[in-house]
């Protein structure tokens, strides 16, 4: 064997990287210079945007007094995020945002889930894209609260300028109240949601991988490649955990930026 092929041949593991999160362009659309392409992760999110919109149709589409099967699932998490989010967050007032929370918990949940899926094994929250435009519609939701409940001009006021503080601290408190108020706080949402996506994807990856490279090794690499494999089997049960509190800690917060911008600075 030739010295330049040899490395080649004695090539050993190598661990997912990011590239996981790139997809190849199935479609490829451009509409006055807009990127409007379809690939896997597109389709997948049309996909995960039926399933909610099935789960609630099929499930409440004929609802009986006595709820089973899929109605009681429904039901169920309608349950959840009414009680344990919206009244406990909002209070009575938060009732009318139910729809909007219990959709978005089914939707960023599912979406989640879509990295312990098989085939799919890919979170779409682990692209920027999605965490980020649904920051925005909370985002935009609170803000919009906060207005019909105060006013423009009141809810900007007590927001950027908080009552009962001398005069002088408002150059220092002003800016920063704007940076927290209207960037740090999707920001942070949107990163949040993300970052956990892609370490529990990449996690996942390297375990799988690594136990079919060991498997596969033919020496005593094979002991350890099966311990890996059952550890990798856990790591499922954890990542649905994850996605899951995921979902939740989403969902609550944009509740909570909900319920803020209800009430004046006091």
């Amino acid at each position: 064997m030739s010295a330049p092929t040899l490395p080649l041949a004695r090539e050993g593991f190598h661990a997912p990287s990011i590239e996981e999160f790139e997809w190849p362009t199935i479609v490829d659309i451009h509409v006055f210079g807009i990127d409007l392409s379809i690939n896997r992760v597109v389709l997948q999110m049309f996909l995960v945007v039926l399933l909610v919109w099935g789960l609630f149709f099929f499930g409440f589409r004929k609802p009986k007094l006595v709820p089973f099967g899929l109605q009681n699932v429904m039901e169920s998490v309608v349950d959840f995020v009414r009680n344990q989010i919206a009244l406990e967050v909002i209070g009575r007032d938060g009732l009318r945002f139910v729809p909007y929370l219990t959709t978005l918990f089914c939707f960023v949940f599912l979406a989640n889930v879509g990295g312990i899926t098989p085939p799919v094994f890919f979170p779409l929250t682990g692209r920027m894209a999605l965490p980020a435009i649904m920051a925005i519609c909370s985002l935009l939701l609170f803000i919009s609260v906060g207005i019909s409940q105060q006013g423009f001009g009141t809810y900007f006021r007590n927001t950027l300028f908080p009552p009962g503080m001398p005069w002088p601290i408002y150059i220092l408190l002003t800016p920063i109240e704007l940076i927290s108020t209207f960037i740090v706080r999707p920001v942070t949402l949107a990163i949040r949601l993300l970052a956990n996506m892609i370490a529990g994807h990449l996690i996942l990856s390297v375990f799988f991988v690594a136990s079919g490279y060991m498997l596969t090794s033919m020496n005593i690499s094979t002991v350890f490649g099966v311990g890996a494999l059952i550890f990798s089997v856990a790591l499922i049960a954890f990542e649905l955990f994850v996605a899951g509190l995921q979902a939740y800690v989403f969902t609550i917060l944009s509740a909570v930026y909900i319920a803020g911008a209800m009430e004046p600075e006091h």
